[in-house]
This record gives structure tokens, C-alpha cells and sequence, in this order.
């Protein structure tokens, strides 16, 4: 794949997918100056909203989407952004250079000189029998939140199943509304995708402290139907059975890449792209969920492309994106971070722990303020962080800037991480 740009004509960009990378994309455009028509195209009813209160805020409080927009309708008119919203693209035809015509599901029609994929991820769904049983649950999009608030204002019994983030903070918001709360996983450890063994133990034993559940290692193998077609709990192998008056799965999501496939791109875990952003016919670009990347850090021995679901790497990798279309390519290498809230702790991760062979932990877990940092051949390559803000600022900071910050001395909680900052031998020898 190359990295070349063309110059826009009078159709300008398409941004198919009104989420956070596509109004990201859009308004990065106008940031580099692009000035050719934008169009963002989204299938959702609601105007593009913030997606992490979905699992949190938006399940507390009678919150209406409006209140967690992205932007008001007065911005996308101010930067010259023509938003279309609940119409599906299902077909895309394109010509050579890139420009084309794509086609939604109500027979509406867009012409584009270049093609931006920002399509976001579907639920995985649980297949097991009984998953379509009423009072079963997904979390993806504001519609979903909505149901489920109003669920869980009726609910008991709470079943979750899945040990990630989406299930994690539905469990602690169901817990604090004052539901029986039982997660149940397929993995041996809670958060094992995305944290270190002492955060995922930290977040096991924080949950059971506020009356959680837990069965580690024993994903259902059947839903239970109550008689009258809907769900009253589920079976586990072992064949004990979980009771429930109300199911949410949050098992991770699958990546949309249809309207890739249907181009002919190239997809393999995600529409695969390059460092730019662009995909393998030349000139549509894609961010966000629904991609697959090289990683923006070295990761010796790791994966060549990877799929990261986060708000930061969205936003950035639709910065790089627009920044091609604009003629003006950067490569995407921000340091990868996110976080989670759930009940009073808030978990903060920066950068990669793959393939890490030592950590420390600094502070002490039972106290519920406490951080690991991973390293990898004597280098910080990440951290995790249970209410240390502080901290991790200074971490993402040393990684951002290639520093390092020796695990000998961050274990001393008298000292802040920032004054800790090092020059990184390795940075040094290269």
C-alpha cells in the first residue's frame, strides 16, 4: 500500500459510520484545511454521541443521548459538515482514483471522491441455545443502553457473562442500582485482554468485596427459558445452574467490514491498513474499531496488525486518516491508552503489557490506590493504574517521549513517578 493522496473535486469525502473516529475524520479535515464538501453518513437514529457513558452514565440517571453528543448541531453547520443520520450504507460502487457512489438502504444515493470507513463494531453474539431469549442483553449503542436501564430498573437477578470492560461496569452499575449481581466468564482471569495478573486479582476480589459473584473459567452452555419465553437463568458446564431474571452479554464484538469486503479490500480481523490509515486498494481509508493495524509501539514477537477498541485510539487513528486525505501524512504512533470506571475505582491503563517479563507494583492493592508497571527487557512498556491519576499521566508521558522509569525506584509511593522519569538506555544505544 502507498501513502498517496489525491487532490479532492467537487464531491469531496464520505465518511461512512457517525461515530467518534467519523467525527473525528471530519473534523480533522477542516483542522488541515480541507475544504471540499464532508459528509458523514451514520446509521443510528441519534446525532454521534460519547460511547463510554453507555456502559456507566447513561445506565444510572434518565440521561438522553443529546446530553453525551459529540457536537451540537450549530458546530457541524459552522465547519461546512453535512451529516445524514439513520440511513445503512450497503453497497459501494467505485471507479479508478478512488471516487465513487455509495447507497443506502432507503435507495438514497452519495457521491464521493474519496472514501472514508469508519464502521465501527457489532456485539459478538453468545451461541449458545437460548441467547435469543427475551430479557437477553447487548451493550453496543445508545438504543441498547436505554433498554437496559429500563430493564435493570425491574430487575433481581443480574447475569452477566463476560469478565471485560462491558461487562465489568454494567455489573458494578447493576450492583450499586441494588441488583443480585453474577458474572460469569470463559477466561481464567477478569480484564485477562486487557491487564496485568495483579489488576485482573485486584479487580476479582474488589468486585466479590461489593457482593459480586465470580465464576472464573465456566462460560454457559445453554440459557434458560422461564416457560413462557424468556429467560430465567443459565447452565454452566459443570451443570449448575445460575439463576437470573436478567442476561447481559459482553463477550467483545466483531468488527463491521461488509461494505470492506464487498470492495474488495483486504480484512483479517478488522479492515487491514497501514500505518496511514489506508487500506490495500490505494485510496479509502479507515479508523476505529473496525480496523486492523500495525502496532503504534515495538512489540518484539507480537502480533503483525492489531485491533484496539478504545475512545484515544479511534480519535488518533481518524487524525491520521484525515491527515492523508489532506495530502499531509503523518504515521500513527500514539501510545495506546484507555480506561474504565467501576464503582469508585477508576482504572487507567497506558501502553502495551504484551509480552512484558517483570512488573512492580507500586502502593498497595488493598488500599484501592495503587499502579503496576510492565517491563520488558528492562524497559516500561506500560502500566496499570487503580486511582493513581497522578501516575499515570506521568507514565504515558515517559512512554510518549520513548523515557523509561527504573522499577527500582517506582515502588517508593514518596516520591512521584514524574521526577522518576529517566532517559531510556535503549533510546540511547538507537
Amino acid at each position: 500500500m502507498n501513502s498517496t493522496a489525491v487532490a479532492p473535486r467537487d464531491t469531496g469525502v464520505l465518511v461512512v459510520g457517525a461515530c467518534q473516529a467519523g467525527i473525528q475524520l471530519a473534523c480533522s479535515l477542516r483542522e488541515y484545511g480541507y475544504s471540499a464538501p464532508i459528509t458523514v453518513v451514520g446509521a443510528e437514529r441519534h446525532a454521534p454521541y460519547q460511547r463510554p457513558p453507555l456502559s456507566k452514565t447513561l445506565l444510572h440517571a434518565e440521561t438522553s443521548p443529546d446530553a453525551i453528543a459529540l457536537r451540537s448541531e450549530a458546530f457541524y453547520a459552522d465547519q461546512g459538515i453535512r451529516l445524514v443520520l439513520g440511513e445503512r450504507i450497503i453497497r459501494v460502487d467505485r471507479g479508478d482514483g478512488g471516487a465513487g457512489v455509495a447507497y443506502a438502504h432507503s435507495g438514497r444515493s452519495f457521491a464521493f471522491d474519496r472514501l472514508a470507513l469508519t464502521v465501527g463494531a457489532r456485539p459478538r453474539r453468545l451461541p449458545v441455545p437460548g441467547a435469543d431469549l427475551a430479557g437477553v442483553h447487548y451493550l453496543r449503542d445508545a438504543d441498547d443502553a436505554l433498554a437496559l436501564r429500563a430493564a435493570l430498573a425491574e430487575a433481581v437477578d443480574v447475569l452477566v457473562i463476560g469478565g471485560g470492560f462491558i461487562g465489568l461496569e454494567v455489573a458494578a452499575t447493576a450492583r450499586e442500582l441494588g441488583c443480585e449481581v453474577t458474572v460469569t466468564l470463559a477466561d481464567n482471569r477478569l480484564l485477562e485482554r486487557a491487564v496485568g495478573v495483579p489488576t485482573s486479582e485486584f479487580f476479582l476480589d474488589a468486585h466479590i468485596r461489593r457482593g459480586v459473584r465470580v465464576h472464573l473459567g465456566a462460560p454457559p452452555v445453554r440459557l434458560l427459558d422461564d416457560g413462557h419465553g424468556r429467560v430465567r437463568g443459565a447452565e454452566l458446564p459443570d451443570g449448575s445452574v445460575l439463576t437470573a431474571d436478567l442476561v447481559v452479554v459482553g463477550i467483545g464484538a466483531v468488527p463491521r467490514t461488509e461494505l470492506a469486503e464487498q470492495l474488495g479490500l483486504t480484512v483479517d480481523n478488522g479492515i487491514v491498513v497501514n500505518e496511514y490509515g489506508l487500506t490495500s486498494d490505494g485510496t479509502t481509508v479507515a479508523a476505529g474499531d473496525c480496523v486492523a493495524c500495525p502496532p503504534p509501539v515495538d512489540l518484539p514477537d507480537g502480533p503483525v496488525r492489531i485491533r484496539f477498541e478504545s475512545v484515544n485510539t479511534a480519535v488518533e487513528q481518524a487524525k491520521t486518516a484525515a491527515a492523508l486525505l489532506a495530502d499531509r501524512p503523518v504515521p500513527y504512533g500514539a501510545v495506546p491508552w484507555f480506561w474504565s470506571d467501576q464503582y469508585d475505582l477508576k482504572l487507567q491503563v497506558a501502553g502495551l503489557s504484551t509480552g512484558h517479563d517483570r512488573y512492580v507494583v507500586r502502593g498497595e492493592p488493598d488500599t484501592e490506590k495503587f499502579a503496576v508497571l510492565y517491563y520488558r527487557g528492562g524497559h516500561l512498556v506500560a502500566g496499570d493504574f487503580v486511582n493513581r491519576p497522578a501516575d499515570f499521566l506521568a507514565v504515558r508521558s515517559a512512554l510518549a517521549a520513548g523515557r523509561t522509569i527504573p522499577p527500582e525506584a517506582a515502588t517508593d509511593t514518596t516520591v512521584p513517578l514524574k521526577k522518576l522519569i529517566a532517559d531510556d538506555p535503549r533510546q540511547a544505544v538507537a
